[in-house]
């Protein structure tokens, strides 16, 4: 099929084309007439394709097919190689594509500056192919940097006063909520005092709006060797959003919800929601509402649900009735490593639907939308409060500390209900004590009179050692109504914090030595000057949910853990390093003996066993797919599987920033 006038009219409907302006492009039309590639002449590489599969209805998808390819090939359009399939088989590898592929795949992914970086008029090409979608990064800071064109003081303004919240990085199309991985590059509050530069920013980004332009980028970035990287909302603490000299895939605006009353397939029926990439927690859970169901995802309103939150297993206040945000899964339509678009399920590329279900985000292909599972509304009955100790309190800190071991020491018998427990203790500062906020401690499908005796055998237990606490209760007919009022909004953006996580295993409550150890150690370690926040729950798979690649430690965790600390603005050298080394082998260290998992989405960049911490029992089946799926590893991301195979230029050992090339590791 060619390109045709319906793909003709979204591209004349206002698409700008800054690449390729006084670029001399030219294509040959069917008559043999030479005429300037324009915006006029080439349509968006796009064919309307109804896509059906045994989930969900027929719809209609703007895709790359290869009936376009054989159309832009046809019009003699210069480059248009780059753009093509690869449908190799790697034991042969005799193809053009193959060949083009594997001359791509250098020692380092195709940086700026080099040879063989895509000239500004192929960049000019790929821009006209996807209907005016990529955009040249400019950060999200410049506007506050007099000297660089783009400065607008009121943009400026309004950027840092609204810089810790998580729509401010949701809707730039680079930004992300953990500039220490970009370097630091260019923040809006450095305006005056430095150089704004594009550090670990990608170079270009792609505004997806249809799956054609995910098959693009992804085809262009294979045949050139770039590095690609993927951000939906920016929500990352580990650098996975980013990377300097990268081309991103940026697919914030699949936006797409649909509300199902029935959907079938072997392992469930109900309700369900079909949702786009871009879908945010906050949207998914009114949509919920809305329609009189439950939906799960995370506490934080700024998560992509279909996004790195679902690819990382995904926590929620949920978990203990549904199990992971991963368990949730019915379908999902993916692009490929090769550009092909494909749907997987329990019926259909069965290895990829088991692997893209927690095996972590940027390793197997982009996943654009899916199909999740809604449940039946609830009620949801608990309780919050802010607890301090220290200097001018009731509650000292030995008191604060055997209260809290008290409350650790039933975490067992909370899990054995849908208990979900966040809450987090920092310290006032040296000598000045704790404060303990609970955010809240929630038991879904449990009433208000239930929870009040479930927890009273504890505070019975603080008062008669003299805690001093005010527990406020609350209850709510509906998960949406709990959330919107007792969940914290997230601040993001803080440059000079770092954390790492565990996942303590139930069996370690069987051994009360063991118990009280990890308790001390904990202990020790936020008196040091960790924060924690904690979560007591139980996610373990749920019987009729079908396997997963999902971390095997969150399956008999009943206790998640995250810690870090923070450092003084500027701190630099040795004194930085130690720093970094004190929460990766120390604090981790002391700790991994009692937790030897971690929270893919909210670990440690600097994982020294980061296959079994974020992988468990699943890593190495999960290695062998991606070397199947993903031969040249298009697809990097630290701690990803099989991320051990590369590594960025000039980083120290000690902390992986997404500020220089990345290149193959020696062996």
């Amino acid at each position: 099929m060619a390109v045709h006038s319906f793909a003709r009219t979204l591209l004349l409907a206002g698409a700008a084309f800054p690449f390729t302006q006084g670029l001399a492009q030219t294509i040959k039309t069917s008559d043999g007439e030479v005429v300037p590639a324009d915006k006029t002449t080439v349509a968006p590489a796009a064919d309307a394709v109804v896509s059906t599969n045994d989930d969900t209805a027929p719809a209609v998808v703007l895709q790359l097919t290869d009936a376009v390819i054989a159309n832009l090939t046809a019009h003699e359009l210069s480059d248009i190689d780059l753009f093509k399939f690869d449908d190799t088989d790697y034991e042969d590898g005799s193809s053009e594509v193959a060949k083009r592929t594997t001359a791509a795949v250098g020692s380092c992914k195709t940086y700026p500056g080099d040879w063989n970086w895509p000239s500004r008029l192929t960049w000019g090409l790929f821009d006209l192919l996807t209907g005016g979608a990529l955009i040249e990064t400019v950060p999200i800071g410049a506007v506050c940097y007099p000297d660089n064109g783009v400065y607008d003081a009121a943009k400026c303004a309004d950027i840092i006063a609204h810089w810790t919240e998580s729509a401010t990085h949701e809707r730039d199309p680079t930004s992300v909520m953990s500039p220490l991985y970009q370097g630091e590059t260019c923040m809006p509050q450095n305006g005056n005092s430095t150089k704004c530069t594009l550090g670990g920013f990608p170079s270009y980004a792609v505004k997806i709006t249809s799956v054609y332009q995910v098959q693009l980028a992804i085809n262009f970035a294979r045949t050139t060797g770039l590095r690609l990287v993927v951000k939906n909302t920016g929500h990352d603490f580990l650098g996975k959003s980013c990377g300097s000299g990268s081309l991103s895939i940026w697919t914030h605006n699949l936006k797409s919800i649909k509300f199902r009353k029935s959907v079938r397939t072997p392992s469930y029926s109900g309700p369900a929601f079909e949702i786009g990439a871009g879908v945010t927690v906050g949207e998914l859970y009114e949509a919920a509402n809305k329609n009189n169901v439950t939906a799960v995802g995370g506490e934080c309103k700024g998560v992509g649900v279909a996004g790195g939150y679902v690819a990382g297993g995904g926590h929620s206040p949920v978990s203990g009735l549904y199990g992971l945000g991963s368990d949730q899964v019915l379908s999902l339509d993916v692009v490929l490593p090769n550009g092909r678009f494909v749907t997987a399920s329990e019926t259909q590329n069965t290895e990829l639907f088991w692997a893209l279900r927690g095996g972590g985000g940027a390793t197997f292909g982009v996943v654009v939308s899916m199909t999740i599972k809604a449940h039946p509304r609830n009620i949801f009955s608990g309780a919050t409060w802010t607890i301090t100790s220290g200097n001018g309190t009731k509650n000292s800190d030995e008191v604060f500390w055997k209260a809290m071991f008290a409350y650790w020491a039933k975490f067992a018998e909370y899990a054995e209900d849908p208990v979900y427990g966040y809450s987090s203790i920092f310290s006032l500062g040296p000598g000045a004590g704790y404060m303990w906020t609970m955010n809240p401690w929630m038991v879904p499908g449990m009433s208000l009179v239930d929870f009040k005796a479930k927890v009273k055998p504890l505070f019975d237990e603080w008062t008669a050692l003299g805690f001093d606490f005010t527990p406020e209760y609350f209850e709510h007919d509906n998960f949406y109504d709990a959330w919107t009022h007792h969940f914290p909004t997230e601040a993001v953006a803080n440059s000079n914090l770092r954390t790492a996580s565990r996942l303590f295993p139930r069996a370690i409550w069987d051994d009360p030595a063991k118990r009280d150890a990890l308790f001390n150690e904990v202990r020790a370690v936020v008196s040091e000057g960790s924060a924690l926040i904690q979560y007591n729950m139980n996610p373990a798979k749920p019987a009729e949910v079908p396997a997963s690649g999902a971390n095997s430690h969150w399956r008999d965790a009943i206790w998640y853990g995250i810690m870090g600390a923070g450092w003084a603005p500027g701190l630099e050298g040795a004194e930085l390093e130690a720093v970094q080394r004190k929460i990766t082998d120390n604090w981790m260290g002391r700790l991994r003996p009692y937790g030897p998992g971690g929270y893919l989405n909210e670990g440690d960049v600097m994982e020294p066993d980061f296959g079994d911490a974020f992988f468990g029992t699943n890593y190495d089946r999960l290695l062998s797919i991606k070397r199947k799926v993903d031969p040249h590893d298009l697809f990097w991301a630290p701690t990803a599987v099989g991320s051990d195979r590369w590594k960025i230029d000039g980083q120290p050992d000690w902390l992986t920033l997404q500020i220089g090339k990345l290149c193959k590791v020696s062996n």
